[in-house]
């Protein structure tokens, strides 16, 4: 006989629900950033998102970013740059 086993254990902290959101309206008014973390791939991946995000909200800015550096923080006048142009950003790694 075959006993299959799960290894998923239980969770040692509190679920706390993700409440940081942005109102996005659709109109060409809003922009959202993509930030790309300077990791291999992470440019096509956010240019991926960027087209599914078109397709599901045509009338979205998208605004591209690269910190081009994944293992530093991104610098306070790139966050700025960000800050000033988009409402939010969806920031992303990749391999």
């Amino acid at each position: 006989m075959i006993e299959f086993l799960n290894p998923d254990a239980d969770v040692g902290i509190e679920n706390m629900p993700y409440d940081l959101s942005v109102k996005v309206d659709g109109g060409s008014a809003t922009t959202i950033g993509l930030l790309a973390n300077g990791f291999p791939d992470s440019v096509p991946f956010l240019d991926e998102v960027g087209k599914a995000i078109g397709r599901l909200r045509p009338g979205i800015n998208l605004k591209a970013y690269n910190k081009g550096n994944a293992t530093i923080a991104a610098p306070e006048k790139l966050l700025g740059e960000i800050g000033g142009d988009c409402v939010g950003v969806i920031a992303a790694y990749g391999h």
